[in-house]
């Protein structure tokens, strides 16, 4: 690819800020066969199973970024990720839109901190990615501060799944998956015992939507990306809120291939949003939470 076919930041016309890589180069999957069916017949979506590389083809032909990242979830499904350094490199080669977040299972302990520190220091990563439902946590088990402190200290964000989970849904005991630990006021915690962390809550967090509206107005470091939820169906107080108190604070995110971007803003473009807060919601936000800037379109 030469560098006249590749975007500027300028280009860019949204960043999803949550983007699934499913497959590895070798072909492994990160989520185990009857969790991921009953994500794709709860989403009524895709069952695409995309690379890191052909998630750089899907939003470079959109002319958009995305965070991209697995779920490391070993201890609790037995299933091995997808390699967080191998989303780093294709990330590397295609810096202009894609931005590699990690994953790592908080139940590794001292190995996952090192790894923590080993992805962000030779690999470039930018955030890190906590799905406290699959990985079978609280957000605010002590087991997981080490990995916070890493995450804290090198100024990035980290991104956890709130609400209701569309893996493992209608099946038998929901598949094993356990609500209770995406209820995001156990992520309030967090944001008070690390006071300089970046926080994303991921998704409208039915139902427990009051509860991240009101994390995110007391805390000014969180902020709620929209992903894994049509617009038509978001509640009217986040509506509200985006529109308002936190247009500063909402992003926006497909949770792709669950959700497409494409339907994904088809179904934004109807709804009651400012014209001076869409862009904030589709891109200043992100760029203002990602640190991009010139330095990311060098390396691009």
């Amino acid at each position: 690819m030469t560098a006249s076919e590749r975007l500027s930041l300028e280009d860019v016309v949204a960043i999803d800020v949550h983007a699934h890589v499913e497959m590895s180069k070798a072909g492994g999957d990160s989520l185990p066969d009857e969790l991921r069916d009953a994500a794709v017949k709860h989403f009524r979506g895709q069952s695409a199973r995309p690379t890191a590389v052909e998630l750089a083809d899907y939003y470079r032909e959109r002319r958009m970024m995305a965070v991209v990242f697995t779920v490391d979830a070993e201890a609790t499904t037995g299933q091995a990720r997808v390699p967080n350094e191998e989303i780093a490199e294709v990330a590397r080669e295609n810096a202009d839109v894609l931005i590699p977040f990690a994953s790592i299972d908080p139940h590794k302990g001292r190995r996952g901190v090192d790894e923590a520190r080993r992805l962000i220091a030779d690999h470039g990563v930018r955030g890190f990615k906590f799905h406290p439902n699959v990985q079978g946590f609280f957000p605010n088990d002590r087991l997981a501060y080490p990995l916070y402190e890493v995450i804290e200290e090198a100024g990035l964000p980290a991104l956890f799944h709130t609400g209701h989970s569309g893996v493992g849904s209608g099946l038998p005991g929901g598949g094993g998956i356990r609500l209770k630990y995406s209820n995001p006021i156990h992520v309030d915690d967090v944001a008070v015992d690390f006071p300089t962390l970046k926080i994303v809550l991921a998704h409208p967090s039915f139902p427990w939507q009051d509860e991240a509206i009101s994390i995110a107005m007391h805390k000014p470091q969180v902020s709620i990306d929209l992903s894994g939820w049509s617009p038509k169906y978001f509640p009217p107080q986040l509506v509200h809120y985006a529109n308002t108190l936190l247009r500063d604070q909402v992003l926006f995110g497909s949770d792709y291939p669950f959700i497409t971007p494409d339907r994904w803003l088809a179904d934004f473009d109807t709804l009651d949003i400012k014209p001076e807060v869409r862009p904030l919601i589709l891109k200043q936000n992100a760029i203002r939470l990602l640190g991009l800037g010139s330095s990311q379109q060098e390396e691009s």
